[in-house]
């Protein structure tokens, strides 16, 4: 499984309706792609849940690499990079990837935590706990799934978890879910990716 985000911050008085309907119109054309696990839309809005920031910011779990390199390469990605501008692309390594308690719900509500993975520590017990985070995310009421990944080039650990409310149980960036593809969900690896 690899992670990746890119964000598009947007200004203060941005209509976010525009985001809405772009979604609205465009979400579909990633429900079937091959090799996507999923594909979550979601913004932040000034003002909802805390954020300081109008922001669009898709968050994608793959299942292969060539379905992420055919995104990003074969046309697809041009399309925002078009409207908005190129931004930085991030990647992470799936650590862990858990179905929640209400993984028939629809998500309406995502939370991303990103850290620092500290200097000194041992690594394979800090990744286990990451793992065992996931875990105890998607078992909390309301939980539609959660992930954790890791980026080992500035070493960041980020939980990427969908929740079918507006009070998530969870901590971190909050947004709104707008649209989910999920074409190969069912073929994300369940737990610990090693």
């Amino acid at each position: 499984m690899h992670a990746m985000q890119y964000e598009f911050t947007l200004p203060a008085d941005y209509d976010m309706g525009r985001i809405r309907s772009r979604v609205a119109r465009a979400g579909h054309l990633l429900d079937d792609w091959d090799g996507l696990g999923i594909k979550t839309y979601v913004m932040r809005e000034r003002g909802v849940h805390g954020s300081p920031v109008n922001q669009y910011g898709p968050f994608y779990l793959w299942n292969t690499v060539e379905g992420m390199n055919r995104f990003l390469w074969g046309g697809a990605f041009q399309g925002p990079v078009g409207d908005f501008g190129r931004p930085a692309v991030r990647q992470w390594t799936g650590l862990a990837f858990e179905e929640g308690a209400a993984t028939a719900s629809a998500p309406t509500t995502a939370v991303r935590r990103r850290r620092p993975v500290p200097d000194g520590v041992e690594l394979a017990a800090f990744m286990a706990d990451a793992v065992a985070e996931t875990g105890r995310l998607a078992a909390a009421d309301g939980a539609v799934l959660a992930a954790a990944a890791v980026d080992t080039h500035t070493w960041e650990l980020v939980h990427f978890s969908l929740w079918d409310r507006d009070s998530p149980k969870a901590e971190g960036d909050v947004f709104q879910v707008l649209h989910l593809s999920a074409p190969g969900r069912d073929r994300l690896p369940r737990g610990r990716q090693w």
